[in-house]
């Protein structure tokens, strides 16, 4: 018998042993790819981000500027007849210059190895001396247009190292105007035919004659010197004090003969006169403005505490912002909640001295004492021009009730930028526009004047010092355009660059 045969099998190699170990070849590899990935997608990251907050410093800082040149009354010198652009926007020196560079730097872009250029802009021509642009009423003294580079160069990074490039650059630029509409029908930076309006917010429910109590320095009647050109809302009398507006200080006093509450007894006196009748604030001014309170119909924002429950008070002591004062608008036309009125149902003494006192920090509003408490102009007495210039010494002061005094740690005198004493009051057409001796009348905005109050008696009469005006005509003129909205008279916006 035969032994079965033994088939014997021979073990071949796996076709697939020699690619043992390659899964960890793609591992390393897709490692190295994402950690690349990673890295750059750092870099880029890092760009992105210190690109957006060199944009928003360069925005800030814009602004911060132009803010600057709204409170200077440059707009209201369009002409640079006293040649005091330059301590606002005259080189590395001005203030505008300067406040641009101080916002930008707080930025950790403009902080970090930035540079921050700062220049200005009439019709095309860009310069870092505003005072180099022609004047004849216009271009750069009408609407101001500040441009703002930030730059930082030594931006590190991570992937980009491995060819040796250890640092990037970003930039961002931002261009502010500070529209004044003032005869934005003829001149400008744009020239369109058609007066473009302003809308300002908060405005303070006085309703002030279109009279220049200043000009003549005489008896002034109902037929002195306008603000502002009826026709195309150019300031009549441009430039500072005491040929222009701009640091005018007068006293601002109710048009009411009665203090009887809910009613206010026009006076017999003309709405604007020299020299002024019942001023009781030491060392007030010698010339005054008489206005009447304007309605109000709804609630307003940001009222401090203390401020009483009348709507016309809330408006003077916060925020009145559904209260459209349209400048350039004919009293008939339907503007926000209705034409602007007159409301002499409303008493405003009393109002206004209690509203303002709490508005400004202002201590002691009772007759014979002086007011303490609210920001000031230094000097007090006598504030120069420009008004808002730290070459000119007459910068805004803190005063000892400023909220940021007893709040945030701020020392009484510090030099402030803002100021709660900033007021925007409207001027309307008393020449086309009758009031009712009872009751409501629709008047229109022919422009707005730009008010520092520096103190208030119990009676409602505010000491003011004009720092800008701005009109818009009576939309009987040329063809009003879309309004510009802000928060100010000469409104600060960010604008497209040129």
């Amino acid at each position: 018998m035969k032994a079965p045969a033994i088939r014997r099998f021979h073990r071949t190699r796996s076709a697939r042993h020699g690619e043992r170990g390659i899964t960890m070849v793609l591992v390393v590899i897709a490692m190295v790819a994402i950690i690349a990935m990673a890295a750059l997608s750092i870099d880029v990251v890092t760009l992105y981000l210190a690109k957006e907050e060199a944009q928003r410093s360069a925005d800030a800082a814009a602004l911060a500027a132009a803010r600057v040149i709204s409170l200077s009354g440059i707009t209201s010198d369009p002409n640079n007849s006293d040649s005091t652009w330059g301590t606002i926007c005259g080189g590395p020196s001005s203030s505008a210059t300067q406040t641009a560079q101080a916002v930008a730097t707080q930025n950790a872009v403009g902080r970090a190895a930035g540079s921050v250029t700062v220049t200005y802009t009439a019709k095309g021509t860009t310069s870092k001396d505003c005072t180099d642009f022609p004047t004849p009423r216009g271009a750069f003294g009408l609407n101001p247009i500040v441009n703002v580079q930030v730059q930082r160069s030594a931006l590190p990074t991570f992937f980009s190292r491995i060819w040796g490039k250890t640092a990037n650059t970003v930039s961002a630029t931002a261009t502010a105007e500070a529209f004044n509409p003032s005869n934005s029908g003829n001149v400008g930076n744009v020239v369109t035919g058609t007066i473009t309006p302003v809308q300002p917010r908060c405005v303070k429910p006085w309703m002030v004659p279109n009279l220049d109590p200043r000009i003549p320095n005489t008896s002034c009647t109902n037929n002195c010197q306008a603000l502002v050109s009826p026709t195309d809302g150019h300031v009549m009398d441009d430039g500072k004090w005491p040929t222009g507006v701009a640091g005018e200080r007068f006293l601002l006093i109710p048009d009411c003969r009665h203090r009887v509450p809910g009613s206010c007894s026009l006076r017999s006196t003309p709405q604007a006169n020299f020299p002024p009748n019942g001023g009781t604030i030491p060392n007030f001014p010698d010339a005054n403005l008489e206005f009447l309170p304007g309605q109000t119909l709804n609630d307003s924002v940001a009222v401090p505490t203390g401020a009483g429950g009348d709507l016309y008070e809330q408006a003077i002591a916060g925020c009145d912002q559904t209260t459209v004062y349209y400048c350039g608008v004919p009293s008939t036309s339907p503007v926000g909640n209705g034409p602007n009125m007159v409301d002499l149902g409303t008493y405003p003494a009393d109002d206004t001295s209690e509203a303002v006192a709490i508005l400004i920090g202002e201590g002691n509003v009772n007759s014979g004492s002086q007011p303490t408490g609210q920001d000031y102009f230094n000097p007090y007495g006598t504030p120069t021009y420009p008004l808002f210039s730290s070459t000119s010494g007459s910068q805004i002061f803190a005063g000892s009730g400023n909220p940021l005094v007893a709040k945030a740690g701020l020392t009484s005198g510090t030099p402030i930028t803002t100021s709660n004493s900033i007021v925007t009051v409207p001027i309307f057409d008393q020449q086309n526009n009758p009031i009712n001796p009872t009751g409501t009348s629709p008047v229109t905005i022919l422009g707005f004047l730009q008010l520092f109050i520096n103190g208030v008696d119990q009676y409602g009469n505010l000491d003011v010092t004009v720092l800008n005006a701005a009109g818009c005509s009576n939309g009987g003129g040329q063809p009003v355009g879309t309004a510009v909205a802000g928060s100010s008279p000469v409104p600060v916006r960010l604008i497209t660059p040129p």
